[in-house]
């Protein structure tokens, strides 16, 4: 029987909400179709509009605005605040120094007379050999003593110095030009105005004798930088200085200025300008001396108190110079030689052995064996203290050389007191009270250098609350020993006995 068409069978589904009428089987498929994708849509920039609304309208663009210029505006005041702050901070200021400021002196007085130098003393002829010598440790002028001496020696009644070594000074200062080292005559308590007495026709001007002009013109003519003077001499008068001051105008330039050193031996020294010419200072240097004039060797206490003096006693308006003075312990030099560098002004080194080139040798005649031995008068201590003293000399005198604050720095003197010396502290027997510690400070901007001075025999130890105000950190600078090097703190510093020591304060954590 064939298949109805129209009826439910084989091929046909019938269910609910479908028609059994004919046409209505093929209403439900067996297979449902996949819906199909959704086409990509491609991505497209926010209109200026779209952008604005998305902003959140015109106000959002006065807002941006106001902020960048607000950014501006706030730039700029920190700028202007930067710029007023670096124009009213103090600064410091370099001050131009001119040769004689900045120079070392070194002081020295060769022997003239060929029987003393064929003895071995140090003549002009080993002067010459030591002069490049003498620029390397940082020397940067001499002066000469015992040139002229009208008392004692037969002299040139023309130039004034002793008869027969001309020459011998002349080629001197030929060769200290060539070093590169000034040169100064001394000629104090030598009569200048009386070099003109035998020439007997020697015209006189303004007071002063044709013939100590003539001497002046010479020596400055041969390449002598100026003169030395004393202030009890009969030349130290203003009327005398200013005729001087009108002589070296003649030779001397801006760079090469010649000058005047005055030492003074009274209290107060009068007559540093001109009272008739105004802004006219007749007097170049003023070289003092540190100690006291004294026939026996002074005390520790004596050289502490005579420090203490100078470091309190307030300055003139004049450039001073220093040098030792008194006679002093020979466990002393170094720390006069530290004080003599770091003081303000230009320091005065009189002659030593220790830092000459070569060391002094010695005949020895030994009588048993009649025969003579020639040996070097330098055992092992003693050129160990040679190397030391040349070591502490080119440290001192390079670092003057270098800083602008031990060069022209302000100058503040620290009193303090030490804590007790640990050395004495087991004893129960009483002790004579030591020297205190001294201490000065040099500053330029903010760069501080703090010199100690120990002047006494015993180890002292800093109070760690003895100067607040300093940064508690610094790097050894130099010392009397030279075996204190890298950085250090003072509150835990000790100063052994107759030492002195250069520290460059910095803040803690930081080199400046």
């Amino acid at each position: 029987m064939p298949l109805n068409a129209g009826d439910t069978g084989y091929g046909s589904v019938a269910g609910p909400g479908l028609s059994s009428t004919v046409g209505g089987s093929e209403s439900a498929p067996l297979l449902i179709p996949e819906d199909e994708p959704e086409p990509i849509q491609q991505w497209q920039p926010l209109s200026k509009e779209e952008l604005k609304l998305t902003a959140g309208g015109p106000g959002w663009k006065k807002v941006r605005c106001y902020l960048v210029l607000l950014f501006w505006l706030a730039w700029l005041a920190m700028l202007t605040i930067a710029i007023a702050i670096i124009t009213m901070s103090p600064r410091p200021v370099v001050t131009q120094l001119k040769w004689w400021q900045k120079s070392l002196f070194y002081q020295v007085e060769p022997e003239l007379t060929l029987e003393k130098q064929a003895e071995g003393s140090w003549g002009i002829n080993a002067l010459c050999d030591e002069l490049p010598y003498l620029k390397s440790l940082g020397i940067g002028a001499l002066i000469l003593q015992g040139l002229f001496d009208k008392k004692a020696y037969p002299t040139n009644n023309a130039t004034g110095e002793r008869i027969g070594t001309l020459p011998q000074i002349q080629h001197l200062l030929a060769e200290s030009n060539k070093a590169g080292l000034m040169v100064l005559l001394n000629v104090c308590d030598v009569d200048l105005l009386g070099l003109g007495d035998e020439a007997g026709n020697a015209s006189k001007t303004s007071g002063v004798s044709g013939t100590v002009h003539h001497a002046l013109r010479f020596w400055l003519e041969q390449g002598a930088a100026g003169f030395e003077i004393c202030d009890t001499d009969a030349a130290y008068s203003e009327k005398t200085l200013l005729e001087w001051k009108g002589v070296f105008k003649e030779f001397g330039s801006e760079e090469e200025e010649r000058i005047v050193v005055v030492k003074q031996t009274s209290d107060v020294l009068p007559l540093l300008k001109s009272s008739s010419h105004s802004n006219v200072t007749v007097v170049d240097v003023v070289l003092k001396s540190i100690l006291p004039t004294s026939q026996h060797l002074l005390s520790s206490e004596e050289v502490a108190a005579a420090i203490e003096t100078q470091l309190q006693t307030k300055e003139d308006d004049f450039w001073p110079s220093w040098t030792v003075g008194g006679k002093a312990s020979r466990d002393l030099k170094n720390l006069l030689l530290v004080l003599m560098m770091t003081l303000p002004g230009s320091p005065v080194v009189s002659y030593d052995e220790d830092i000459n080139q070569t060391p002094s040798v010695s005949l020895k005649v030994n009588s048993s064996h009649r025969d003579t031995n020639i040996s070097l008068d330098v055992s092992k201590n003693e050129e160990k203290n040679r190397r030391l003293a040349v070591a502490l000399f080119t440290s001192l005198s390079h670092s003057r050389a270098r800083e602008k604050a031990l060069q022209f720095g302000s100058f503040t003197f620290l009193p303090f007191n030490s804590s007790s010396s640990s050395s004495s502290s087991n004893s129960t027997l009483p002790s004579p009270p030591s020297p205190p510690i001294l201490a000065f400070l040099r500053s330029w901007g903010c760069v501080h250098f703090l010199i100690l001075l120990n002047v006494g025999p015993g180890l002292r130890p800093l109070d760690p609350a003895w100067a607040p105000s300093l940064p508690k950190a610094g790097v050894f600078v130099s010392s009397t020993r030279m075996d204190r090097m890298g950085e250090t703190s003072l509150e835990a510093l000790e100063l052994r006995p107759h030492e002195a020591i250069v520290i460059k304060l910095f803040e803690a954590g930081s080199y400046s």
